[in-house]
């Protein structure tokens, strides 16, 4: 049983079915809390006890990141109502103006129903059915999205907010490991493991990181969704899981590490964010190659070359690899793997600053009135390409990409 996890002797069920219940959840219980699983050969979680001053990761002390993380909700609406929106209004960020789709219980019913981009064939079946042409079927649809499209100032205050937290995460990871011999030799990281004690600077640089990433799984659904919403929402989950094992198993010192590097960028690309929907352009690109080429460097260099070979390599050296030990690595493959894919976008939009056409990769585009349904001009109106409600019309039989 992990230190802070005591077996509790509840009263025992009555009926014969409930307590077969009962004793097959405290089986996997203790299966869960199995030694094998969490630590190496030879070693027992009353190894783990505080003693003689000593304090160790308790399983226990991750109960409060839950309350936590509801706090940081709470204070982040504050956070952007009294800081993020007058910043804004500072920054002078400005809302373009929404034509609202006008009330259609036929297209409204399609809309949330079958699609928000009908087909050709669709359309025209749609402006039988409500009566109105198809270029004003395809007009609505338009307007349509553009209102379920986040605002400006929305993507304003949640960039400001990570920023923020980013920032603060950063500075505070580097004074929790920077006086660490194991920040500079890293095979220091594993000395004496498990049996190395935690400081209060570790505790709390732990709980809030965690309590940080609940609170960004809890409000993914009502943030701005972008197109690596499935990778965000997996990037969100191994984050939660490799901080609560790497507490459980107590891979603190190389949790640190591991934190403190991927705080290093993000807060640059949430600054980034901030100057280019305030409008500020130059200061945007400045920020972003800043950006770019801390993100390239510690995330495919230092952290598979340095960190990933610190958590595979070094271990071995000490004791046979365990459950936790493959746990622990498959985890932080799955992360590469998510920065290998962010890299790939980054790159992209690299390429676009040299070639002076500059989006946010991972964001869905604004649709201006003309964008569909209408003559696109491309290259100064010599040439045009035909778009039907966001889906490209077939000529000469090559379809035209937007």
């Amino acid at each position: 049983m992990p230190p802070g996890c005591a077996r509790r002797e509840p009263r025992r069920p009555s009926s014969t079915a409930a307590q077969r219940g009962w004793r097959m959840l405290q089986t996997l219980y203790d299966y869960f809390w199995w030694e094998r699983l969490w630590l190496p050969v030879n070693l027992t979680w009353a190894d783990l006890e505080d003693r003689d001053g000593r304090i160790y990761a308790k399983a226990s002390d991750l109960y409060i990141t839950l309350p936590l993380a509801l706090l940081f909700l709470i204070i982040r609406h504050f956070f952007e109502l009294y800081v993020a929106t007058p910043l804004a209004a500072l920054l002078n960020v400005k809302e373009k103006t929404r034509l609202r789709a006008p009330p259609n219980p036929t297209l409204e019913h399609f809309y949330l129903t079958s699609g928000k981009h009908p087909k050709q064939v669709e359309v025209e079946q749609l402006s039988r059915q409500s009566g109105l042409s198809g270029r004003q079927v395809e007009r609505w649809f338009r307007r349509r999205r553009n209102q379920d499209r986040p605002s400006l100032l929305k993507k304003f205050r949640e960039a400001c907010w990570r920023f923020t937290f980013y920032l603060i995460a950063f500075i505070a990871g580097m004074a929790v490991i920077v006086d660490k011999p194991w920040f500079y030799d890293m095979k220091k990281v594993w000395e004496g493991y498990p049996i190395q004690s935690t400081i209060p600077s570790q505790y709390w640089y732990y709980m809030i990181e965690l309590s940080f990433y609940w609170s960004l799984l809890f409000s993914i659904a009502s943030d701005v969704k972008r197109k690596d919403f499935k990778e965000q929402i997996i990037h969100h989950v191994a984050t939660i899981i490799l901080i609560s094992f790497s507490w459980f198993a107590n891979y603190i010192r190389a949790g640190t590490l591991i934190m403190a590097l991927h705080d290093s960028s993000d807060y640059l690309l949430e600054s980034a964010k901030m100057f280019n929907y305030a409008g500020w352009k130059n200061t945007c690109n400045n920020i972003f190659i800043v950006f770019a080429i801390v993100f390239i460097i510690t995330r495919l260099v230092i952290l598979p070359f340095w960190i990933l070979h610190c958590t595979v390599v070094y271990p071995l050296e000490l004791y046979p690899a365990f459950f936790g030990y493959y746990f622990f690595n498959s985890m932080m493959g799955v992360l590469q793997m998510l920065h290998i894919f962010w890299a790939y976008l980054i790159l992209r939009m690299a390429h676009k600053f040299i070639t002076g056409k500059v989006e946010d990769e991972r964001s869905d585009r604004e649709e201006t009135e003309s964008s569909e349904g209408e003559e696109v001009a491309v290259g100064g109106g010599a040439k045009s390409r035909a778009l039907a409600n966001g889906h490209p019309i077939l000529i000469n039989n090559h379809r035209k990409n937007d």
